[in-house]
């Protein structure tokens, strides 16, 4: 009776022990035994108090190994564990002490980690057995966890789960196996992983599967970079005044946590100097290390001075210095206006000539065009920015001065001819060029000597001149004067502008686009979806109190006149299909193969939406196809569309006569040597009736979902000469517009008077500045939203924020050429022209 009593007083301490640590952390103490009492618990209570005292320090450095106190238990909830427990059991897995005796969690306020300690020394299972089962346990946990998460994936909707790892989409009920992560790929019609895209699917399932696939390649890409700069941060050696300190400490004295947590935090940003290395055994090592990243850091610094074209001189500001030392840490001072001009100036330029000549490799199977932009003042001066591109991608080649060569039509033709022999006339499939030049009669001239080579309009530039006719009729131009009030007031008052932010979640109501005539119609389009929003916030109480209440009447009359809203619907209606054409032809996309379909839907819905207005109708229509025949069209257009898989095998088209007769007159100047032309109504038989590899089931999935150059590529072995032709005619753009156009360092290489080296250095800086806008990211350039056609920001200098009091547009437009008038590229895109002749750029 007595050693039971004192067991049971021996458990009453051990458990209020426990539960006093619990509630150190805010927890309260259950009213329930933590575990049952045994004699095993009882005499391991007798031991001496310095013992005990032991006992609960060990105890306390078990449980931090095993899971913070503070926080709650991660592997899953008691219950859970206990029937893992069970289910280890039964499976045999477990140590022959669990068999032994029944194991139940209790649900108490203790934390597990408490209880499986207390368990670990009742049945006296070695520790490591323990921390070997939790592994396992957690393992199970994770992995049912993981399991549930799919489970919960939203794309679940979309498929049928059959018998193991296979799904069946419901829009098209093909079967797949690898689950969920190989139907996102299906559905959102990306090529990845050998999955075939989905032929059904609808346009917002695939907008919505890509943004999953989107931000879980983000957020790999994040977890990456973090693992980087963690493998980065273990290898710093510590900082020479940390190890004197070490040094100098009396043995056993451990440094302060304070100190070596600041020490850690230096290491970040300030790199350890050569003169000390720590480790003698990786000092050298670490040397080249920190010279790498410091090679690469001043690449990247060099890149960002010559992509937005800054002086040299800024690298001499002291700011610029102080900036460099908080990123690089003390010492470093990044590269000098010296290094800058001289070394890394010719450095990325070796770089990106290199880059080309890898681009160039492909030339020989797709061809590439030469795309020819061009700039005037409509008086003595016009400037040529050439440049090729491929499938393999877009680069600039050069800018010419093309002044003293119109004063023939034959200088002209040798500036091109020159351009062409640089490229390679074998290579060239077409030239692109705009309107802002009158090129004369040198398109004969070229396609005479050259019988391969196509003259070719710019199809951004035709699209924007329709858009541009479209502004300029009455009543359309009245809705986009009225609606101008809105947006002026708005942006030129700024407790408005940021009432208006804070009313629409932060999204901005104008819309920069790449031209004028385009930022026109999205900012309509933008203003008549949040209308409702506008008039709610005007009549709010907030602005009703506000000083601007009585100023807004104007835009409060615009906002509840509802025939001008019908009337900008209307705008709306027919504009966005020109717009749409707009974004598929620009930013360097292979769209040849398309705009000729394109162009035919632009006329339909217009017809369509106007089918009770003929007067509408025809005012609209036949500025586009008056533009479409006489400035856009190109047999080269006509032979694309008839070589698309798309539009070839498609029951519901039917090619005029004039589409054939072009087709057979561009394959008659593509294929130049009777070796090349003689199985080729065979191969056009088997091309127009699926045969062969056109017929293959793989071929036939890929025809509306591939780029008509590729597919041509991947499944015209069958027909080898007119592969070899349909992939050079299908892989090319049909614009200019691949990147945004700056001025600015050509005019001030062009205009003033420098000598040799100057010139040949401002060259150099185009050069590099171009290819680098060219090739990098994306995203860096135009909207997140990914719309090629639209800017990120607002264009401070547009007619739709401009103040009315200010000085008049047109006034500021005199430092501008006139080929920004109208249909024109908007200004924001000549960012660098708003440097006069006389401000310098680069520091020269």
């Amino acid at each position: 009776m007595h050693n039971e009593k004192g067991s049971r007083e021996t458990d009453k301490q051990r458990l209020s022990v426990v539960s006093c640590q619990h509630l150190a952390h805010g927890a309260p103490v259950s009213s329930r035994p933590l575990l049952p009492t045994t004699p095993l618990a009882a005499a391991a209570t007798h031991q001496s108090s310095a013992i005990n005292r032991g006992e609960e320090e060990e105890k306390d450095r078990w449980g931090q190994q095993l899971v913070d106190p503070c926080r709650p238990w991660p592997w899953g909830s008691v219950q859970y564990i206990s029937s893992t427990f069970r289910y280890l059991s039964s499976l045999q897995c477990l140590h022959p002490a669990f068999h032994r005796k029944q194991l139940a969690f209790h649900e108490t306020d203790t934390p597990v980690h408490l209880q499986i300690y207390q368990l670990q020394l009742e049945i006296q299972l070695p520790r490591h057995k323990v921390i070997s089962l939790l592994s396992l346990v957690r393992h199970l946990h994770y992995s049912s966890k993981v399991k549930k998460l799919r489970e919960r994936d939203l794309c679940w909707e979309y498929c049928d789960k059959l018998d193991g790892n296979k799904v069946r989409c419901r829009f098209c009920h093909k079967v797949l196996n690898g689950g969920i992560s190989r139907l996102k790929f299906h559905l959102s019609q990306i090529p990845s992983k050998g999955v075939n895209p989905c032929t059904k699917v609808k346009e917002d399932v695939t907008e919505k599967v890509k943004a999953i696939i989107s931000a879980k390649e983000e957020y790999k890409e994040f977890q990456l970079l973090k693992r980087q700069r963690v493998a980065e941060l273990s290898v710093h050696a510590k900082r020479p005044h940390e190890v004197r300190s070490s040094r100098s400490a009396s043995p056993g004295r451990a440094n302060s946590p304070a100190v070596t947590h600041a020490g850690e935090q230096s290491q970040l940003l300030s790199p350890e100097p050569s003169s000390a290395p720590v480790l003698k055994t990786s000092g050298g090592a670490a040397n080249r290390s920190r010279a790498a990243s410091e090679l690469e850091a001043e690449r990247c610094i060099a890149e960002f001075f010559f992509e937005n074209k800054l002086d040299y001189g800024i690298a001499d500001s002291g700011s610029y210095q102080h900036m460099m030392e908080a990123l690089g840490g003390l010492g470093f001072r990044g590269p000098s206006p010296d290094a800058l001009r001289d070394k890394w100036l010719h450095k990325l330029k070796s770089e990106i000539t290199q880059r080309t000549k890898e681009i160039e490799k492909d030339w020989a199977t797709t061809g590439c065009s030469i795309l020819a932009d061009s700039w005037t003042d409509n008086k003595l001066k016009a400037l040529i920015n050439f440049s090729v591109s491929s499938p393999m991608g877009t680069f600039f080649l050069k800018t010419v001065d093309a002044s003293p060569h119109f004063k023939t039509h034959r200088g002209l033709y040798d500036l091109f001819d020159e351009v062409i022999r640089e490229v390679g006339p074998e290579n060239v499939v077409q030239i692109i060029v705009d309107k802002n030049i009158n090129y004369g009669s040198i398109d004969k001239l070229i396609m005479q000597n050259y019988n391969t080579i196509f003259w070719s309009p710019c199809a951004s530039f035709c699209i924007n001149s329709m858009l541009d006719d479209f502004s300029k009729i009455d009543w359309v131009n009245q809705c986009i004067c009225q609606a101008q009030t809105i947006t002026r007031f708005i942006y030129n008052n700024k407790w408005v502008l940021d009432f208006m932010r804070k009313c629409m979640a932060g999204q901005e109501l104008v819309c920069s686009g790449i031209t004028k005539s385009v930022s026109d119609f999205l900012t309509l389009k933008s203003l008549l979806r949040h209308r409702s929003k506008l008039k709610q916030m005007f009549h709010s109480p907030e602005f009703s109190s506000s000083s601007y209440a009585s100023r807004s009447m104007p835009c409060v009359e615009i906002l509840n006149d509802d025939e001008l809203w019908r009337a900008v619907e209307e705008i709306v209606a027919v504009s966005e299909p020109l717009l749409r054409v707009m974004r598929d032809v620009s930013g360097g996309k292979a769209a040849i193969g398309y705009i000729y379909e394109s162009m035919t839907k632009v006329t339909d819905s217009i017809r369509t939406y106007y089918i009770m207005d003929e007067g509408k109708c025809k005012s609209f229509l036949d500025i586009v196809e008056q533009k479409w025949q006489t400035e856009l069209h190109s047999p080269l257009h006509s032979a694309a569309a008839f070589l698309s898989p798309s539009i070839q095998y498609n029951p519901e088209v039917k090619f005029f006569s004039s589409i054939k007769e072009e087709f057979y007159h561009v394959l008659d100047k593509v294929l130049t040597t009777p070796d090349q032309r003689q199985d080729i109504t065979s191969q056009l038989h088997a091309f127009r009736k699926a045969q062969g590899m056109f017929g293959s089931n793989i071929a036939k999935e890929a025809r509306n979902n591939t780029s008509p150059g590729m597919w041509w590529e991947q499944y015209g072995d069958s027909a080898p000469s007119l592969q070899r032709a349909a992939v050079r005619i299908t892989s090319q753009v049909c614009s200019t517009l691949t990147f945004q156009r700056d001025w600015g360092i050509i005019l001030q290489n062009h205009y003033e008077k420098r000598n040799k080296l100057d010139k040949e250095a401002l060259a150099d800086q185009a050069y590099v500045h171009y290819n680098l806008t060219l090739h990098s990211e994306p995203k860096t350039r135009k909207k997140s939203d990914g719309d090629p056609i639209a800017l990120e920001g607002v264009d401070m200098t547009s007619p739709w924020v401009e103040d009315s009091d200010g000085p008049i547009l047109t006034q500021w437009l005199d430092r501008f050429p006139s080929a920004l008038d109208g249909g024109d590229l908007n200004t924001r895109q000549f960012g660098g022209s708003i440097f006069g002749t006389n401000d310098n750029l680069f520091g020269l």
